[in-house]
C-alpha cells in the first residue's frame, strides 16, 4: 500500500517546482547572466561550509547518542589546536574568496560603467553608439523617451538584440526602483536625480519589467513589457510608434503624471527634446525655476534682498506627490496656459540659456557714487572716511572726501 502512495507524495513537489521562473538564473541579457554567476558561484562558497556542519551535526548527534556506550566519554576536554585551525581556517578562506569576487564583480558590474562586451568573449563592435533611453517613473506607470528616434512610450520598452543600452533613470514624484530581471539588475529611480544603467538583450523574446520599490497604492500594477528585437523588427517598431499623432509636449506630460493604475500601452510620435531635463530639474511646469538654475544661483552666494520675494513656500515639491496638489491638475494648464495660482513654487528668472547651465549674465561695473543708501552720503553733507571706503570698494572710481 505504501508503494501505490509513493509517486502521489512525490506529486507536489514537482507541481511546484514546474512554476519556478528561472529567469535570474536564465536571463536574456549578458549584464543579468553575470550577476546570475555571481549568484550560483557565492551559493556555492557557501555551502562549502553549510554542508559540513550539516553533515556533522547528523554524524555528532548519532555517535554520541546515549545508547551508544562504545563512543569515548571525555569531559574534560576543551582544546584541540588541530581542530580550531580547521574551524578558523575554513571560513577565513571563503571569506577572503567572496571578498575578492564582490570586489571584481562591484567594478566590473557597475551600472554607471559602460559596456566593454555584448556577450561572453564578444567584444561591443568598434563604432558602436549605444541606444539612448531615458525613464520616468511616474504614478503608477513607465515612460520611456526615445531621444534619437524622437518617440515615446508609456508601459512598453524595446531595444535591439546585440546594442548597448544606455538608461537614463528619474522620477516624478516618489523613489521607485527600474528593474528588468531578463536585462540587469534592478536601479533606484529618484525625484531630483538621474541615475545610470547600462545593458544589452542577448536572446529575443518579451519579458516582464517592474518597480521592485513599493511606491504606493498602484504599486502592485506598475509593470511594463521589455521587447528585444532584430534590427529590422526595431525599426519596424519605431515606424509605427511615428505613425501616431500623439505628442509628448509640457502640457500632455503633466496629464500624463496624474496618478492612474493599470495603464494600457501609450505611444507618443514626437517628444518635447527639453522633457527629460525639466523633469530632472522638477521645471516642467511654465515659469517655474530649474533646479540647476538654483543651485547656479546659490553657488554664487544667492540673489540677496533683491530675491527675496522670489524664494516662496515650496510644498508642492517637499510635501506632496508632484500633480496631486489641488489645483495642480494639467486641466488647470490646458484651460489656462499657466499652472494654477494656488500652487507654490521658486519662479524662474529672466537669463539667458546656455546648454545645461543658466547663468546670470555678468553685468558691467555700475558706479554707485550718485545713489543713496546705506553706506552713501546723503546729498549736502560731507563725506565721512566710511561712506568713502564703501564707495571705493563698490567702483572703479575712487572717491575722495570733499574738503
Amino acid at each position: 500500500m505504501a508503494r501505490r502512495w509513493t509517486p502521489m507524495l512525490t506529486l507536489p513537489p514537482l507541481l511546484l517546482l514546474g512554476g519556478c521562473n528561472m529567469v535570474v538564473l536564465d536571463p536574456a541579457g549578458d549584464i543579468a547572466r553575470q550577476q546570475g554567476g555571481l549568484v550560483m558561484i557565492s551559493t556555492g562558497l557557501m555551502l562549502l561550509i553549510v554542508l559540513p556542519v550539516m553533515a556533522l551535526i547528523a554524524l555528532f548527534a548519532w555517535r554520541y547518542r546515549a545508547q551508544n556506550r562504545d563512543a569515548t566519554y571525555t569531559p574534560d576536554w576543551d582544546h584541540s589546536t588541530q581542530l580550531e585551525l580547521v574551524i578558523w581556517a575554513a571560513p577565513l578562506m571563503i571569506i577572503i574568496c567572496l571578498g575578492a569576487l564582490t570586489w571584481v564583480g562591484t567594478h566590473l558590474l557597475d551600472p554607471y560603467r559602460p559596456l566593454n562586451r555584448i556577450a561572453h568573449g564578444q567584444q561591443v563592435p568598434a563604432n558602436t553608439r549605444p541606444l539612448e533611453v531615458q525613464v520616468v517613473a511616474l504614478d503608477w506607470k513607465w515612460l520611456f523617451i526615445y531621444p534619437e528616434q524622437g518617440i515615446a512610450t508609456v508601459n512598453e520598452f524595446a531595444a535591439p538584440m546585440g546594442r548597448p543600452v544606455h538608461f537614463s533613470i528619474s522620477s516624478s514624484s516618489v523613489m521607485n526602483s527600474f528593474y528588468i530581471p531578463a536585462l540587469a539588475g534592478q536601479i533606484y529611480a529618484m525625484p531630483g536625480m538621474e541615475t545610470t544603467l547600462h545593458a544589452v538583450f542577448n536572446n529575443p523574446g518579451t519579458f516582464d519589467g517592474f518597480s521592485a520599490n513599493y511606491s504606493g497604492a498602484g504599486f502592485s500594477s506598475m509593470r511594463f513589457k521589455a521587447k528585444s528585437l532584430t534590427d529590422a523588427q526595431f525599426a519596424q517598431w519605431v515606424d509605427a510608434a511615428k505613425a501616431g499623432n500623439g505628442k509628448l509636449d509640457r502640457a500632455a506630460y503633466l496629464k500624463l503624471e496624474q496618478p492612474s493604475e493599470k495603464v494600457p500601452v501609450q505611444r507618443f510620435a514626437s517628444v518635447d527634446a527639453d522633457l527629460f531635463d525639466a523633469v530632472v530639474n522638477l521645471c516642467v511646469e511654465p515659469g517655474k525655476m530649474c533646479m540647476r538654475d538654483m543651485m547656479s544661483i546659490d553657488a554664487k552666494g544667492g540673489l540677496g534682498m533683491a530675491g527675496i520675494h522670489n524664494v516662496q513656500k515650496l510644498s508642492y515639491d517637499k510635501f506632496a506627490a508632484r500633480g496631486t496638489m489641488p489645483g495642480s491638475g494639467a486641466g488647470t494648464m490646458a484651460a489656462t496656459g499657466t499652472p494654477s495660482l494656488d500652487r507654490k513654487m521658486v519662479a524662474a528668472l529672466c537669463a539667458p540659456k546656455t546648454p545645461h547651465k543658466v547663468g546670470i549674465a555678468a553685468a558691467a561695473p555700475v558706479d554707485l557714487r550718485p545713489l543713496t543708501g546705506a553706506g552713501l552720503t546723503p546729498p549736502g553733507r560731507a563725506a565721512t572716511p566710511l561712506s568713502v571706503a564703501w564707495a571705493n570698494a563698490n567702483s572703479d572710481t575712487p572717491a575722495r572726501p570733499k574738503s
